[in-house]
C-alpha cells in the first residue's frame, strides 16, 4: 500500500530534540562537556532572578549549585546580604561559595534545608562588597514531597547530603 505512512520516514511533525539547535548558555541546552553541573538561574521581569531546585523531599539536606549570567553592574566580589527577617534564625538556604565562571557569570553553591511539604520559595540577596547599594535578589523555588512517598529524581546542580536529624544529634556525611 502506497498511501499509508512509515513513522520513521515523515518529514513532517519530526520530533525536535533542543540540545541540538539550541545556543550554549541555553536554559534547555545540557552541556555534557563541563565539569560541575549547575541550574541556570532565569532573569524575572522585576530584575531578580529564579532558580528551580526541581522535586525535593522533606526533612533533608540537599546541596544546591546554580550559575548566574554576567551583571555588569555587581562587580567581582559579592557576598551574601544577612537576613531581613527577624524571626528566622537559622535560615533553610545557606551560601556556602560564591565564585566566577569562565563565561564571565557567577557560580554559587548553597545548602537547602527541607522542613515542609508543598511548593517553597526561599530568598537569598548577594552583594557587592563595600558597595550595599548594588544587589541582586535571587528566589530558590523547590516542590517538597513528604519523604514517605518516592525518591525525587533530582536534577543536574541538585545533590542530596542525607535526611535531616532531630536535635542533639549530628549530621553524619557519607
Amino acid at each position: 500500500m502506497a498511501t499509508g505512512r512509515k513513522g520513521s520516514t515523515s518529514k513532517a511533525g519530526g520530533v525536535r530534540f533542543p540540545d541540538d539547535d539550541e545556543p550554549p548558555g541555553s536554559p534547555t541546552r545540557r552541556d555534557d562537556r563541563s565539569e560541575v553541573s549547575s541550574l541556570l538561574a532565569v532573569r524575572e521581569k522585576d530584575g531578580s532572578f529564579l532558580v528551580k531546585a526541581g522535586f525535593l523531599k522533606s526533612h533533608h539536606t540537599y546541596e544546591v549549585v546554580f550559575t548566574l549570567p554576567e551583571v555588569p553592574a555587581l562587580g567581582r566580589e559579592l557576598s551574601t546580604a544577612p537576613s531581613s527577617s527577624p524571626s528566622r534564625r537559622t535560615p533553610n538556604l545557606r551560601v556556602q561559595r560564591i565564585g566566577a565562571t569562565l563565561e564571565g557569570g557567577v557560580k554559587v553553591t548553597c545548602e537547602y534545608r527541607t522542613h515542609q511539604e508543598g511548593v517553597t520559595q526561599e530568598d537569598l540577596t548577594l552583594v557587592t562588597k563595600g558597595r550595599k547599594d548594588h544587589s541582586l535578589k535571587i528566589r530558590v523555588q523547590a516542590k517538597v514531597i513528604d519523604p514517605h512517598h518516592g525518591t525525587p529524581m533530582l536534577q543536574e546542580g541538585v545533590r542530596c547530603l542525607g535526611p535531616l536529624l532531630r536535635r542533639g544529634s549530628e549530621r553524619k556525611r557519607t
